[in-house]
């Protein structure tokens, strides 16, 4: 299995609401680098778990992986509607695990406003 596919199944399941399944694919010495979040492993996957993410709908536009990063595309649209945020996640990974995260959002303009 490649990187691609585990992350893809780790995606699939949590945004089918399967937020336990951070904990199987994060290593233990993880690394975020967005500094609007918690650096450490399990202070993010709470920071994601309890945050507006875990109720959000994300909708998958494309994922581009090598031997060691996956890039992954989404549009996150939160619980109450709206056109929500377009958000590019870069993920290391060490083997089968995710070890480093960087990430970065915008709000979604609506079609008129292009």
């Amino acid at each position: 299995m490649t990187i691609k596919d585990i992350f893809l199944d780790a995606f699939g399941r949590f945004a089918a609401g399967d937020v336990e399944v951070l904990r199987e694919i994060i290593r233990e010495d993880f690394v975020n680098h967005d500094p609007e979040s918690p650096r450490d492993r399990d202070a993010w996957i709470e920071f994601v778990s309890t945050g507006p993410i875990a109720t959000s709908t994300l909708d998958l536009k494309r994922v581009i992986a090598d031997e060691e990063f996956v890039v992954a595309h989404y549009q996150l649209i939160p619980q109450e509607g709206g056109l929500g945020e377009a958000v590019v996640d870069i993920w290391r990974f060490e083997g089968d695990l995710i070890v480093e995260h960087w990430d970065v959002s915008q709000p979604v303009t609506a079609p008129d406003q292009v």
